[in-house]
């Protein structure tokens, strides 16, 4: 298990869980980040990553991408 963040552009992975406060939390699965969901991560601007999920882009900046915890 890994934070988001580490992975490279055209890995894929699984959510396995999220950390940070309950607020944080409810964002990420508001956004569909929840357990079991595959991702994948289509580019990196910075410290930004910009993922695919459930058929949508999204871009996360690199603080609320480390609360997302993921299997290889």
């Amino acid at each position: 298990m890994m934070p988001l963040t580490l992975m490279q552009i055209g890995d894929s992975a699984t959510i396995s869980r999220l950390s940070g406060n309950e607020d944080t939390k409810h964002y990420l699965m508001s956004l569909g980040f929840v357990s079991g969901v595959p991702v994948e991560v289509l580019n990196r601007l910075g410290s930004s990553v910009i993922v695919s999920i459930k058929s949508s882009r999204i871009a996360l900046n690199a603080d609320m991408a480390k609360h997302i915890m993921v299997n290889l």
